[in-house]
């Protein structure tokens, strides 16, 4: 999920940045040598992010309970939030979810779950 993120904004980026230098930089040679320093510069970008966030993810679970335990509490808490207001939310008689609510769960399990899951695969396999 993470990666995805990250890739599609460096994919942008070095789109965008290779087109610049398409209309800057004249000689073939020099375009193709430009457009592999990019993509190496944005491979090496995305693997210091995911490094990154695997290093906090490590000093909050060495630093206490909390710490430890936002990450699952964070889970627990919105989804049971969620699931309460998109139960209750004009439901006092008859059940019928509201469509607004269909995005939000799709968003909430990506991104939480994703970054969850992921994350506690990296944490396991650093190990």
């Amino acid at each position: 999920m993470i990666n995805n993120i990250l890739g599609g904004l460096f994919g942008k980026l070095l789109d965008k940045s290779e087109g610049i230098l398409d209309t800057i930089i004249t000689s073939d040679e020099e375009r193709l040598q430009a457009k592999k320093e990019l993509k190496k510069i944005v491979v090496d970008a995305e693997a210091s992010a995911q490094e990154q966030v695997t290093r906090r993810w490590e000093a909050d679970a060495k630093a206490g309970w909390l710490p430890a335990n936002i990450r699952p509490l964070t889970l627990a808490f919105l989804t049971i939030i969620l699931v309460i207001i998109s139960f209750c939310d004009g439901n006092l008689g008859s059940f019928k979810m509201n469509p607004m609510y269909g995005p939000i769960y799709t968003n909430l399990m990506m991104v939480v779950y994703g970054a969850y899951f992921a994350g506690r695969s990296i944490e396991k396999i650093k190990k």
